[in-house]
């Protein structure tokens, strides 16, 4: 185990410590962790405030007084809400069944990971591509199981995970106590149904012993500069402009939500550059949510480091444990969320998350070539299937195939065979499309109406076979249908539309036009009766 060079770089941001060639607690946490998991009897952990000094105690014993203190309000946060936001039959549960379960899954955390490690090169077909930390420019790709996934969760609750040298890493944050450091200042009750999605999550998995599925993490890179090794790279503009690919087809969805899609589709994360956001801290937008109905999608988080321009990371497999109501500050967990999604060939469930960041607050630079190109690259890198470039990458060596033969290949309709490190497990199904919405939008400050159209030309661009857009009832986007037909009726390319979308950013930048692009390229004769909308 301690010349395995994946181990060597998460170990010192994990709980345990590496004896004798085998992971262990530190010997001093061990009878505490004990002690935990034969209930309040013997542990005395029966209320949130006591609960949270436990925490305190246990990370003394694993000597953690030397990392970050934990959040001042984290305490209050505890006490609140198990002692006083749940009802007395729920902490009782909680305390009595829960919270031992959670020990017992805790104590078993080393042979877990033991046996990930043994398992983890056989599965992807490389060497040391166990659980490790994947930083930035770093493409591969994390298997790991639903059961090692729920113990690392319960070491994030009980906020085990040494946290010092995380900000070097450029790593998010990963323990609970700045999340329930929120619960005293959360006059909307968001915060409060964040926390409860997340424990119904250690509920379920407390009662359900078959968790057993398997969950993919990976980081995708497009780099920057062309290379022996590398057939696809990050394009320039003029590999947009010249494109001959075929836009895919286009579809407006008015009502529901990306996650509630019924096809095989790739669905779209709008992602902080640090994955997750504030998902553990005061956020509860699209990202947020996702991750506590999803709570698998957190553990990401312990280790991929933040994302530049031209990287994005797809997750695949992770169980939906909750249902929900609202958005933002109305976000409300209302109750049990069964997963019916069926599995592949590797034991992952069907649920393909992509994460992409936009650009924060881009004003009038939107409409600047460079970062259009940016957001297409973005949106391409996400959309790409990664495993025919992995795959092209090592059949091509030597060769000039780049992304002219991308783009000839989607012109062309022509498939890629591909498969996992042994080629013989990973599926690639060319039915996959993308389901995705008003991507750096709201908060972030994008146009919808620009962010609709470079996400269609960056899908249309990696093959997908559709778009499915979910406007959220934006009101910019309400003539996005008769917008997209009109394109598709044309029978334009890739090339097309890239020129017609940086021709009216270069007349916003100039100030020649202040109606949005949809008004703007519709002739005349297709005005309605909003023809006079201006895009913010």
């Amino acid at each position: 185990m301690e010349n395995r060079a994946d181990l060597s770089s998460i170990l010192p941001f994990l709980p345990l410590t590496l004896r004798a060639s085998s992971l262990a607690w530190p010997e001093r946490a061990l009878d505490s962790l004990k002690a935990l998991s034969m209930g309040p009897a013997v542990s005395r952990v029966d209320s949130g405030e006591v609960l949270f000094d436990f925490i305190l105690d246990l990370r003394d014993l694993m000597e953690l007084y030397s990392q970050p203190s934990l959040s001042s309000k984290a305490p209050d946060g505890f006490s609140l809400f198990f002692d006083q936001l749940v009802s007395r039959m729920d902490a009782k549960v909680w305390f009595e069944e829960t919270v031992p379960s959670l020990a017992k899954l805790l104590l078993k955390l080393p042979s877990l990971l033991e046996c990930h490690y043994r398992n983890s090169d056989e599965l992807s077909g490389q060497r040391f591509s166990g659980l490790r930390i994947l930083n930035s420019q770093d493409a591969g790709i994390v298997f790991l199981t639903q059961e090692l996934i729920a113990a690392l969760l319960a070491c994030a609750l009980f906020c085990l995970f040494p946290t010092k040298n995380r900000n070097a890493k450029h790593l998010p944050i990963i323990n609970f106590d700045q999340l329930f450091a929120t619960l005293p200042y959360d006059s909307k009750h968001c915060q409060e149904h964040k926390v409860k999605c997340l424990i119904h999550y250690f509920e379920r998995i407390c009662r359900n012993t078959q968790t057993n599925g398997i969950i993919s993490f990976q980081r995708k890179v497009l780099p920057y500069q062309k290379s022996s090794s590398s057939t696809i790279y990050y394009p320039e503009s003029d590999f947009w402009n010249n494109s001959t690919a075929s836009l895919c087809p286009f579809k407006v969805v008015n009502l529901g939500f990306i996650e509630d899609q019924e096809y095989e589709a790739l669905e779209v994360d709008f992602a902080n550059e640090y994955l997750g956001g504030g998902a553990l801290s005061r956020g509860c937008v699209q990202e947020e949510i996702r991750f506590m109905i999803n709570p698998e999608l957190i553990i990401g988080m312990l280790f991929m480091a933040g994302m530049r321009d031209n990287e994005s990371i797809e997750i695949i497999g992770v169980e939906r444990f909750s249902k929900y109501l609202g958005y933002g500050s109305s976000f409300r967990f209302i109750g049990d969320y069964i997963d019916t999604k069926p599995f592949d060939l590797i034991g992952r469930r069907k649920t393909r998350i992509i994460a992409i960041d936009a650009l924060y607050g881009p004003k009038i630079a939107q409409y600047e070539t460079r970062c259009i190109l940016r957001e297409a690259n973005k949106a391409l890198c996400g959309f790409l299937t990664q495993l025919n470039y992995q795959h092209n990458v090592g059949n091509s060596q030597g060769s000039s195939e780049t992304f002219d033969d991308l783009e000839n290949s989607c012109s062309n309709n022509s498939k890629f065979e591909c498969g996992k490190g042994n080629n013989e497990l990973m599926e690639i199904d060319e039915r996959i499309g993308i389901s995705t919405g008003n991507w750096g939008c709201g908060a972030f400050g994008g146009d919808p109406e620009i962010k609709s159209i470079i996400q269609w030309l960056a899908a249309s661009q990696a093959c997908r076979p559709f778009m499915h857009y979910y406007t959220f009832e934006e009101p910019s986007l309400q003539r996005l249908q008769e917008v997209t037909e009109w394109i598709m009726d044309h029978k334009w390319t890739v090339s097309d539309l890239w020129q017609i979308l940086i021709e009216y950013a270069s007349q916003r930048l100039k100030r020649e036009t202040k109606l949005g692009f949809f008004t703007w390229i519709l002739p005349q004769s297709n005005y309605t009766s909003n023809s006079n909308y201006t895009s913010q």
